[in-house]
């Protein structure tokens, strides 16, 4: 299974909530009402991956975390 980097822009989150409704176990809210990364290997690649296209302000990356190869956006 590939290691991922996955990160949440501040200046993007609006706080939607749609990345944790799909991976609960890697995203969160802060005080601020804006997701962040609790737990990167929390849930399957795969809904890491739906969680970042189905981000409406696209404010989630996601890299390979051995060649830093962007994987989205």
């Amino acid at each position: 299974m590939r290691k991922l980097l996955v990160s949440v822009d501040h200046t993007r989150c609006v706080g939607n909530g749609t990345c944790l409704t799909i991976a609960s176990n890697v995203f969160a809210h802060n005080a601020d009402r804006q997701s962040v990364v609790v737990n990167p290997t929390g849930d399957p690649n795969d809904q890491i991956l739906e969680a970042a296209e189905t981000c409406p302000v696209s404010a989630i990356t996601v890299r390979d975390a051995e060649t830093g190869e962007e994987l989205f956006p």
